[in-house]
């Protein structure tokens, strides 16, 4: 026996220039270079900069004070955050069941049994054994089975923090969204009420003859069509309050919050060198681990072709051996080893083999897949920042002058050098301007909050 596990044990170090025993190692074909564009460089090159906003905590991003406490009360009540958590402690299980395999298994069997010849006396016997198994892992059968588990739990940690990114930027981005809208009923609600006194304008002007019925009726219908649109604006704020509720898991509610003036957002961006989303970013990392996971599938396929060697012991007491029964019982104790070499599996082993590699490929594929997408997702957002911030500029201006353009026309109007239908053609202007400077105004914190995002910000 010794000789023989001395062959054995001889024969898997020749082995070891396999794959069976080896770590797992990122591939040299993974590559996260070049994947940034600059937002306002020609040449589409980023110059590399290691400052990275996803770094910082999220308390830094988002300064809101009622926004910190909403996000808080999400991380802590959110059902899919406690999922996650849960999904954590399972692995954390798991794992540690994959590192008991290395001990022995013991088991106590006690046996009984009463029997009768031609309807003699009954003859009892037992047994009390204890059975001990152990798997001797000379292949990496069981190696490659813990670290796989280990990969496993380890994926669930960053699924778990993928979960955690994604719920605080959810919860901004809809806070935002709520504040945009407050915003834009704001204006809307000031302009039904130019827009009504508008109307007393035009019909007390129709009483002393300055104007007449289809100029009131226009305005009227203007007044209206305002009227239904702030009418929109306030369902929209109320779908959006319903639904932060439910991101914070309580019952659809009012909101506290804030105006979306106090808000104070980072100037510029910085995203970093692409190679840090290969750490950073959970979602990256969760399709690392599902590529490491399946490398060691396939270790685990490829020791399934070599021989298995299991010890089975057992110690106990008997009253039976063979075919006598002796009282009181003895103590007995016996010990077996067994080897188990594949020779023919029906093709089995080598078909698992090589579904177990393509296996492994798409994930390997799919992992430089997820670093391509989020490169995408750094690069739209740095775009989208800078974009908005030149249009503010212009929308700023747009409504300025429009402002200016009402003003104006009523005077124009008030002399008779302008018709009612000019003011209404200006106060409309305005209100679109006023409606989407407020809208490129949130798009741009919306880039802050996607490009936090899209970094990994708000992982642990």
């Amino acid at each position: 026996m010794k000789k023989q596990l001395i062959v054995m044990m001889c024969a898997a170090a020749t082995l070891s220039s396999c794959h069976i025993y080896k770590a797992y190692d990122r591939p040299d074909e993974i590559t996260a270079e070049g994947i940034y564009r600059d937002p306002a460089s020609a040449t589409d090159t980023l110059a590399a900069d290691t400052t990275n906003m996803g770094n910082l905590p999220w308390r830094e991003i988002f300064r809101d004070a009622k926004l910190q406490a909403l996000i808080e009360e999400g991380l802590a009540n959110n059902v899919d955050v406690q999922a996650a958590a849960l999904r954590v402690e399972e692995a954390k299980v798991m794992l540690t069941s994959a590192k008991l395999s290395y001990l022995p298994s013991i088991n106590l069997s006690p046996q009984g049994t009463t029997t009768s010849m031609d309807g003699g006396n009954y003859v009892k016997a037992y047994q009390l054994p204890v059975v001990a198994s152990w798997e001797i892992d000379l292949f990496g059968k069981i190696l490659n089975s813990k670290r796989g588990q280990k990969t496993a739990y380890q994926q669930s940690q960053y699924a778990q923090q993928a979960v955690r990114s994604q719920i605080i930027c959810g919860i901004a981005n809809t806070y935002y969204s709520l504040l945009m809208l407050d915003r834009q009923v704001e204006i809307t609600t000031e302009t039904a009420a130019i827009y009504k006194e508008n109307v007393r304008a035009m019909e007390a002007m129709k009483i002393a003859g300055m104007t007449n019925e289809a100029g009131v009726a226009q305005m009227r219908a203007a007044s209206h069509q305002v009227e239904a649109s702030l009418m929109d604006l306030k369902r929209q704020v109320r779908e959006t309050e319903n639904a932060l509720a439910v991101l914070l898991a309580k019952a659809p509610q009012t909101i506290e919050r804030g105006t979306l003036a106090e808000q104070v957002m980072p100037e510029e961006l910085a995203a970093g060198v692409p190679m840090q989303l290969l750490s950073n970013r959970p979602d990256v990392k969760v399709a690392e681990m599902t590529l490491a996971s399946a490398y060691y599938t396939t270790n685990q396929a490829r020791a399934a072709f070599y021989p298995g060697l299991n010890i089975t012991g057992m110690a106990g007491w008997t009253n039976g051996s063979g075919i006598s029964v002796a009282n009181p019982g003895e103590f007995m104790l016996q010990a077996l080893a067994s080897l188990a070499q594949p020779i023919f599996n029906n093709g089995k082993l080598v078909a698992n083999l090589k579904v177990s590699k393509a296996e492994e490929k798409i994930a390997q594929m799919n992992y430089q897949q997820t670093i391509l997408e989020a490169g995408k997702e750094v690069s739209d957002a740095l775009y989208l920042f800078d974009t908005q911030n030149r249009k503010l500029i212009e929308d700023r201006g747009q409504v300025e002058q429009l402002d200016k353009a009402v003003t104006y026309t009523k005077a124009l109007f008030q002399s008779g050098e302008a018709t009612y239908l000019e003011i209404l053609t200006a106060q409309q202007n305005l209100l679109s301007a006023q409606l989407t400077e407020v809208s490129d105004n949130f798009q741009r914190i919306q880039a802050v909050v996607s490009l936090y995002s899209a970094l990994g910000g708000g992982r642990e």
